[in-house]
């Protein structure tokens, strides 16, 4: 794979997935299943996975919780980021972020110019970091999770990814916020 200098070690990361929708459960869920075997078959933890509805308590209320919890690196949401009405996930997780990572939106939309089209400037897909946390807000089709996680999340996540990875930058970002 392109960028990964395999004589480094892994680290890997622990990771949360939130499915926010009014009408899936996690039986019927599939783009948070999606990325759920991504992650694992990447050999990273999931320490926590839940479905919440569509509403800016409930999803705040979530993440919040998981934000609590030093082991959770990673908070990977998929749902909510259109234009109807019911789609809050922007409104509910922006206001915990203490910075935005503009390039994610920028490179999500590029790849997903490839596979939907003009469709893609309908998702507000976004992401940033939170407390120690880093948090990713993905559409909730199954292909824009994996338009998300493959070239895109799979090298973020990968500590042995050069030039620069959130796995290989986490430790020192959490130095400098002890």
């Amino acid at each position: 794979m392109p960028g990964i200098d395999e004589n480094l070690a892994f680290y890997p990361l622990g990771i949360a997935v939130l499915t926010i929708s009014d009408t899936r459960t996690l039986d019927t869920d599939t783009s948070g299943g999606l990325l759920v075997e991504r992650l694992t078959a990447a050999r990273h933890k999931l320490l926590d996975r839940a479905l919440v509805k569509d509403d800016i308590p409930a999803i705040r209320a979530q993440v919040q919780c998981w934000l609590k919890k030093p082991e959770i690196e990673i908070i990977l949401t998929t749902g909510g980021t259109g234009f109807s009405p019911r789609d809050n996930t922007p409104e509910a997780i922006k206001p915990l972020l203490r910075r935005e990572m503009d390039g994610f939106s920028v490179a999500f939309h590029q790849k997903s110019l490839q596979t939907v089209g003009v469709a893609s400037m309908q998702s507000r897909a976004f992401a940033g970091q939170a407390d120690d946390a880093f948090i990713f807000c993905i559409p909730g089709s199954t292909g824009a999770c994996r338009d998300a996680w493959e070239g895109l999340l799979e090298l973020e996540f990968d500590s042995r990814h050069k030039p620069c990875s959130i796995a290989g930058a986490l430790p020192r970002l959490r130095d400098v916020c002890a």
